[in-house]
């Protein structure tokens, strides 16, 4: 079992979202967040006056996947729904997960994933 971590701009978000039901990944967690990378922020006009904003406002994502064959078509979905070519696209990482418990059913596993 594998959990991936993406990390995308806010405004790709629908776009992940669609690209996650074609393959019919439906259960995921996401969350608001704020965050820079190699962008650094960016420089914006507030007032008549430049102001540095270094946190990005981005969407992370938490998915739970049964094996590696979901894990790669997890992880190519996200890639090219996300993809604009410039800098601040995000990152996407996957780990291994030692068990998955089904808090209402008790199952645990790949059966905890379905």
């Amino acid at each position: 079992m594998i959990k991936i971590e993406a990390i995308v701009r806010e405004e790709k978000f629908e776009d992940v979202k669609e690209a996650l039901n074609k393959i019919d990944v439906h259960g995921i967690t996401v969350y608001q967040v704020m965050g820079c990378g190699m962008q650094k922020g960016r420089t914006e006009m507030v007032r008549g006056q430049k102001i540095d904003i270094m946190m990005r406002p981005k969407i992370k994502l938490e998915i739970y996947v049964s094996d590696e064959k979901w894990e790669e078509k997890t992880i190519k979905a996200i890639q090219k729904s996300a993809y604009t070519g410039e800098i601040g696209d995000g990152k996407i990482v996957s780990y291994d997960l030692k068990n998955v418990v089904r808090i209402r059913t008790g199952e645990t596993g790949t059966d905890a994933l379905n």
